[in-house]
């Protein structure tokens, strides 16, 4: 679409809404549009809804306000972004199964001890309409799978990198300490002119200024902050030591609980950084229960549905089980770029690696047994267990962890990065 055909729409849309909201011909409620994003819209009863629920978390918090308007507007600045990941993810084919969405809503009911037949009654008690519990829930499995598509998938380490940070957790934070953090992000457009620079440079000092003196940081952050932890009052929540991105460990080495850092640039803006606690968990086991699998994945798209790669995967299955060699197979059909080259073979692995649904069925199996196949929001797999051992931590478990904390450390930083790209190349005409 050209910008005056989105304009077109965007004054038909006002026209037959405003100012609130108005009744139609037949006497129904018209919602009103706060924005227009690409192709589709955010609705004013969407925000209003969100505004509503993140006015109560916080409060719960006791977390203090900023102006109703600041508010409204981070509010529909995370919807229009959520809205930009939602096409992003339509267009490139990633759609969310019922029985994917059902295994995920079933973990949910386990966790605070439910069947899942009676999830939708301990919701409606605490006021949750379970269809849009529903329709919540498949949004954000979309939206970890799409993150898990373009950013996570994408990350590389390098050997070097690697050394590098071997040697630089001696200096950062211990992976016996969690560390419990909150950030404040102010975001540097891709393109911004140095005057633009300086003037976000100063805004973050401003911000710092206020932070380390009367002003609560977790309003601030709500207010101001351009990450998307912003309205939950910039909280990353714990993590352990080498968890923790790179230029944040850095900085956290140096403050004490309570404590804030001044502004850090990095290429995705400037960066302010809260440590409200650590805890000590060094009296961790280090022996874990760890499984040696391999798989194969296929994932749905416009020319097979979940039918037919199911029944694709069962006949591989079959013809495994008849003599043919699984890694053939995986070399030559599994679409996860990060195990195909190597047959399938995912290594050695402990709790907590893979999503629910696939360590679910790996403890269902015994060695070498192959599974029927599974779905899960990566697309549809068959296991084969090759292995189980306990394992104690040595030289090569230390570089394996160091391995994937270093691509998580990366990780926060690509999303922001990644998600500031797609907002820039949407079209976006906010009306609310």
């Amino acid at each position: 679409m050209t910008r005056s055909i989105y304009l077109l729409l965007a004054l038909t849309l006002v026209a037959t809404t405003a100012p609130a909201a108005e009744l139609s011909k037949r006497g129904a409620l018209m919602d009103r549009v706060a924005a227009i994003v690409n192709e589709n819209v955010v609705t004013t009863s969407e925000l209003d809804e969100q505004v509503a629920m993140i006015t109560e978390r916080l409060e719960q918090q006791r977390t203090a306000l900023p102006d109703a308007e600041v508010l409204r507007k981070q509010v529909l600045d995370r919807l229009v972004v959520q809205e930009v990941q939602m096409q992003r993810a339509n267009r490139v084919g990633i759609k969310i199964s019922d029985e994917q969405l059902n295994a995920a809503l079933a973990d949910v009911a386990q966790r605070n001890n439910l069947r899942l037949a009676d999830l939708p009654r301990a919701l409606a008690s605490q006021g949750v309409d379970y269809a849009s519990y529903r329709d919540n829930m498949r949004k954000e499995i979309t939206l970890t799978s799409l993150r898990q598509r373009d950013v996570i998938a994408k990350i590389n380490v390098t050997p070097r990198e690697l050394e590098q940070f071997i040697e630089r957790q001696k200096r950062m934070p211990s992976e016996t300490m969690e560390y419990n953090v909150s950030h404040i992000l102010i975001a540097v457009p891709q393109e911004a002119s140095q005057t633009q620079v300086d003037e976000l440079s100063k805004r973050a000092q401003d911000i710092y200024v206020r932070s380390t003196g009367t002003e609560d940081f977790g309003r601030l952050a709500v207010a101001y902050s351009n990450s998307q932890t912003a309205l939950e009052s910039g909280s990353l929540g714990w993590r352990k030591g080498p968890e923790l991105p790179t230029f944040f460990a850095e900085e956290i080495v140096k403050l004490k609980a309570g404590g804030i850092s001044k502004p850090i640039r990095t290429p995705s803006g400037f960066h302010l950084i809260k440590l409200n606690e650590t805890r000590d968990i060094s009296g961790s086991s280090k022996v874990v229960e760890q499984n040696h699998a391999r798989h194969i994945l296929i994932k749905p798209n416009e020319l097979q549905d979940d039918a037919t790669v199911k029944q694709k995967l069962t006949s591989i299955r079959e013809r495994i089980l008849k003599g043919e060699d699984f890694s053939a197979f995986a070399s030559s059909m599994s679409e996860d770029p990060g195990s195909s080259v190597n047959g399938g073979d995912l290594g050695w692995n402990g709790p907590g690696t893979f999503v629910p649904e696939f360590e679910a069925t790996l403890a269902r199996l015994n060695d070498n047994d192959i599974s029927e196949p599974i779905r899960t929001q990566f697309g549809w797999h068959v296991i084969q267990l090759l292995g189980r051992r306990s394992f104690d931590t040595t030289e090569e478990q230390m570089r394996n962890r160091a391995y994937n904390q270093l691509r998580e450390s990366k990780a926060d930083e690509e999303t922001e990065l990644w998600l500031r790209r797609l907002r820039d190349e949407a079209f976006v005409d906010t009306l609310s």
